[in-house]
């Protein structure tokens, strides 16, 4: 099943391609906004999709099911990974717009499956990786692949008193990205589980000079 989705397209001519993943027990309308905020000059078109599992009895929506945090269930991981690659594969056909020219994030759970899909090693490589109070996933039989991608940029954010995805993660998902020769931007804000004003206008910052400047 195809996956839902909200779009808003550029004004004028797109500079290229954004597309957030929300975080568990939200929608696509939580990311949508949060386009909005990172790209107030609608230089970019912007995609924002819902995950294909609903919460029983709560509201919102999930990508995978969480036996643990870092490590996603590999049925529900695998399918949606798969659903979202389709999604991209059909943005970048019907857009005109090249992976190169396409950054990929989200929160939370979204910023896990932004890296599934960035780092995916049989998947085209974005220009720019947006990870905000993630993880890079530890699911067999997915790996992340860092040596053929030495173009991708990354902006990793996360809270130091996070409840929810230990700060740890992204000192991790940092650590990684670097060795791997990727151009990372980390910011560790004193925050929990959130986007704070000051990681918002470091990432729309961060954002202008990735997707804008190619």
């Amino acid at each position: 099943m195809a996956l839902a989705y909200r779009e808003r397209a550029a004004d004028g001519d797109p500079d290229g391609l954004l597309v957030l993943h929300h975080g568990r027990g939200s929608d696509e309308l939580d990311m949508f906004g949060l386009g909005e905020a990172l790209d107030p000059r609608r230089r970019l078109h912007l995609v924002a999709p819902r995950a294909p599992l609903a919460l029983p009895g709560q509201p919102g929506w999930h990508w995978y099911v969480v036996p643990r945090v870092g490590y996603p269930d590999p049925a529900t991981f695998a399918a949606s990974v798969e659903e979202l690659a389709a999604l991209h594969d059909e943005l970048w056909l019907r857009t005109a717009i090249a992976p190169e020219h396409t950054v990929i994030g989200g929160f939370s759970q979204g910023a896990v499956m932004s890296y599934a899909l960035a780092l995916h090693p049989e998947r085209p490589a974005p220009g720019g990786l947006l990870a905000l109070s993630g993880f890079i996933p530890t699911v067999a039989p997915w790996r992340a692949e860092l040596a053929d991608r030495p173009q991708l940029r990354a902006f990793i954010a996360h809270g130091s008193a996070d409840p929810v995805i230990s700060v740890e993660f992204g000192r991790a998902a940092h650590a990684a990205l670097a060795a791997g020769g990727l151009e990372v931007e980390y910011r560790e804000s004193a925050g929990g589980h959130e986007i704070d004003r000051g990681t918002l206008e470091a990432a729309s910052a961060w954002l202008t000079a990735t997707a804008l400047s190619r």
